[in-house]
């Protein structure tokens, strides 16, 4: 897969099959919409392009507002984004930067600067709630009768439902504040999860007695926050078994910046201690034992990080998966 930040790029595809939204969390409705933007791509013989954009535009009219408590949790990092957009098949990703000129511009010229002249969609497919352009003024009747006009195809496809539920971000991160991870795989398709290379902290955790695997979550609101059953992946040939905790650390000097901070259970001890910085990996988060908690001492600190480490082998022995049974003699 293919990225490009903006237009300039003259390797950009010449013709494709186009897809617009945000895609936080990739979840199964966009899934579905992925698996048939490729599918008309192979058909028509281009290439398929996800048209993204970074800030989110509910980020950008919250600043201009002035209220950031308007703009939405994320429910996934950039990198987690374009990771599933590449796993779900796409060619190419065009993400612009959504500022005011681009919020500024009417339909009209929405569909030809951005459409025709800088990804040369020839056909495009958007969701039943699509709207764009200044204003939100562009809907799919606008877009389908530019397509006549232009020569290009415009298809829309319906809500995704699971047990009858609408799938939307707006409902993963719903289920993420409620700490419903199981609901929150259900829609997602998969385990929640964030990934990065392992990044070097205070060590803090060593000295307790917990060392971590950091990974910076690159937004200042996570839609999941709290302490966590998880599961570690790229470390070793198997999943390692952690509690990690998410969120702004409220018990260390320098709470404010969001960090993934996750303790293995077991560490492998082909490792070495430093063994894990600099490593990619994913941590799938299972299970919410509780929210961020302040504690008052690095004893108390201490004490219910251990708390938390005993919970979170508890979860795993009544989880494991049963043993097979065993073959007739």
């Amino acid at each position: 897969m293919r990225l490009f930040r903006g237009f300039c790029s003259p390797e950009i595809a010449s013709a494709c099959a186009l897809t617009i939204g945000n895609f936080d969390g990739v979840h199964r409705g966009h899934q579905a919409m992925l698996a048939l933007l490729t599918n008309e791509a192979r058909h028509r013989r281009v290439s398929s392009c996800v048209l993204s954009f970074e800030p989110h535009p509910r980020d950008h009219f919250a600043r201009l507002a002035g209220k950031p408590e308007l703009a939405p949790a994320r429910v996934s990092t950039l990198r987690d984004k374009l990771l599933e957009l590449e796993r779900c098949g796409i060619d190419q990703v065009v993400l612009l930067r959504f500022d005011q000129r681009l919020a500024s511009l009417t339909p009209d010229q929405f569909i030809e600067r951005v459409l025709l002249d800088g990804v040369h969609a020839k056909y495009v497919l958007v969701g039943d709630d699509f709207r764009f352009g200044a204003r939100r003024a562009g809907d799919y009747a606008m877009l389908d009768a530019a397509g006549d006009r232009h020569g290009f195809d415009v298809a829309r496809m319906q809500s995704y439902e699971v047990h009858g539920l609408r799938v939307s971000s707006s409902a993963v991160r719903e289920a993420l504040a409620a700490g419903d991870m199981a609901r929150a795989a259900s829609l997602l398709g998969r385990p929640y999860a964030i990934s990065g290379h392992v990044m070097h902290g205070r060590k803090l955790g060593r000295e307790l007695g917990f060392a971590t695997l950091n990974l910076r979550f690159g937004h200042a609101r996570p839609a999941a926050s709290g302490i966590f059953v998880v599961r570690v992946i790229g470390l070793a040939a198997h999943p390692l078994q952690g509690v990690a905790s998410l969120g702004v650390r409220p018990s260390v000097e320098d709470a404010g910046r969001v960090l993934l901070e996750t303790h293995c259970l077991d560490w492998p001890a082909a490792l070495g201690s430093d063994g894990g910085y600099g490593r990619c990996i994913r941590v799938e988060l299972l299970h919410k034992l509780h929210d961020e908690r302040h504690y008052p001492t690095l004893d108390a600190l201490r004490d219910g990080i251990a708390r938390d480490e005993a919970d979170a082998r508890a979860w795993f022995a009544a989880h494991a998966p049963a043993a097979a049974p065993r073959p007739p003699h």
